[in-house]
């Protein structure tokens, strides 16, 4: 005890206390778990309701590292820690509600992120866009619903049909579907934080209205699945858009700037003007595996930049699973 306590120098009496007189329980108990159990430490950590109030009540400690040494044994105890934990996402102390509902977030985001990934291992090239990109979205928001989005999905789909002639030609039929996403329902590309994070998640690009080009292109492949066009998402490197073609008309959609049309000739000028080569498969269709696949390499590249390695790491796990 006199050791916990003098190693715990840096924090406020309180705190080294309770964490000692919390530590010192943990280690009897691991003691007599190790002579009946070998496997004990690989199991999930089982608390006395003693233990699990003195952590309750050590989630409102000022001191960060108090919290971090906190959170990190309520994340040992495993998933069941939830149950014991959620009611006091009701707190009367907001910083007991926040740490709570946080580290409740956690566990969350792990089955979430697990979910994504046998995902990623398990479909083909042509997996379902859309059921991938909501498991994607709730490896960072668990909470969302995306029964709630795609039905929202069906109700846009369901306007636009009311408003386009699916026998005009590409000229009409496009000028109608841009007015619907852009001038309706008013989304647009997120030019002034083009690289936030929020860009990439689906959720969060329907609930603000904007997004990044291959994500806003997204948002536009839905609708066009839902309606039967033939639209389809163009890979052009450093940027994406969708691409038109029926028996007579071909069409590039640059969705992130209002939905602009490009010929085949503003393609391959936009490559040469950016020094990259005239190949074919980069005015090809990408598969869906391919668009999931970017929408998490620029998720990793982002975080990169920003310096969050557990997310740098998360993302890179799925980019292996993407890559078999």
């Amino acid at each position: 005890m006199k050791i916990l306590i003098t190693a715990l120098g840096g924090f406020p009496l309180r705190s080294c206390i309770v964490l000692a007189l919390y530590f010192s329980s943990v280690c009897v108990m691991f003691s007599a778990s190790a002579m009946t159990s070998s496997s004990a430490i690989k199991s999930p950590v089982s608390l006395s309701e003693s233990q699990k109030a003195a952590l309750v009540n050590l989630l409102g400690d000022e001191d960060p590292a108090i919290y971090q040494v906190v959170r990190d044994k309520i994340i040992s105890c495993g998933d069941g820690a939830t149950e014991w934990l959620r009611p006091h996402t009701l707190s009367s102390e907001p910083a007991v509600r926040r740490r709570a509902q946080e580290i409740i977030q956690h566990f969350a985001r792990r089955v979430a992120d697990d979910r994504f990934l046998a995902f990623c291992l398990t479909e083909g090239n042509e997996l379902n866009l859309e059921k991938g990109a909501w498991l994607l979205a709730q490896t960072q928001y668990p909470d969302i619903n995306p029964d709630a989005y795609q039905a929202l999905f069906d109700s846009y789909a369901g306007e636009l049909r009311e408003r386009i002639d699916p026998r005009a030609d590409a000229d009409a039929l496009l000028g109608a579907v841009n007015e619907y996403v852009f001038d309706v329902l008013r989304f647009n590309g997120n030019e002034q934080n083009y690289y936030d994070p929020e860009n990439s998640y689906l959720n969060r690009v329907v609930d603000r209205r904007t997004g990044n080009p291959i994500n806003l292109c997204l948002v536009y492949l839905l609708l066009a699945r839902r309606l039967r066009l033939p639209i389809t998402g163009i890979g052009l490197p450093g940027h994406f858009v969708c691409r038109y073609q029926s028996t007579s008309e071909e069409y590039y959609i640059d969705v992130f700037n209002k939905g602009k049309l490009w010929t085949k000739v503003h393609c391959i000028q936009y490559l040469l003007s950016r020094n990259y080569p005239v190949q074919d498969d980069y005015l090809g269709p990408a598969n869906p595996r391919q668009i999931l696949m970017r929408i998490c390499g620029n998720l990793h590249q982002i975080y990169q930049h920003l310096e969050l390695a557990e997310e740098v790491t998360r993302l890179q796990r799925y980019l292996i699973a993407l890559a078999k």
